[in-house]
């Protein structure tokens, strides 16, 4: 992954435990404590130990961070320099949905390692909707949900999300049901 998305961690855990519950992850990740890249790739499993160990510091189980660290994605991306690339995909969550396959590709004309998942949306109703997501990483899909949360709250959105379909050795995809609430 991406340097970008490590850092996002150490943001998220600095913001929440200081620079001394950062110190505290880096060492259980076994990772020295200098910083990432953003634009620089890393080795998946950094990212997975990082995950592991900041579990650890908040005493959730992984799929909580996960879900937790999606949600404060879309706001430190924003911050970032992205929020521009975010506000082209939609003014709204059903929009930006369908329009996030798109996004990844002209990440890819500025990141040329990355290796983005893929999405789907199946249109179930005027507020009702399924989202697949389909990666070769395996058991970000708590990470995918707290994204959905996140965008939702950047479009001023109140959303019932609820994971419906699970990646298996039958079927490479995740599928998330999604109600978007008056």
């Amino acid at each position: 992954m991406y340097g970008l998305v490590n850092r996002a961690i150490e943001q998220l855990v600095v913001s929440l435990k200081g620079e001394e519950g950062w110190r505290r992850v880096c060492q259980a990740a076994q990772w020295p404590d200098e910083g990432f890249v953003a634009m620089q790739t890393y080795d998946d499993g950094v990212t997975y130990r990082l995950v592991q160990a900041v579990s650890q510091e908040l005493g959730l189980p992984a799929d909580q961070v996960l879900k937790a660290f999606g949600e404060y994605w879309i706001l430190y991306t924003a911050e970032e320099g992205y929020g521009d690339m975010l506000a082209m995909c939609g003014d709204d969550l059903r929009s930006f949905l369908h329009g996030m396959n798109h996004m990844h590709a002209r990440i890819e004309v500025t990141m040329p390692n990355i290796r983005p998942p893929h999405f789907r949306v199946e249109e179930k109703s005027e507020s009702e909707l399924d989202l697949v997501y389909e990666s070769h990483r395996d058991g970000l899909a708590p990470m995918v949900e707290g994204l959905i949360v996140g965008l939702a709250k950047r479009f001023h959105q109140v959303i019932d999300i609820q994971q419906t379909g699970w990646r298996s050795n039958e079927s490479p995809q995740d599928r998330f049901h999604i109600r978007i609430l008056p």
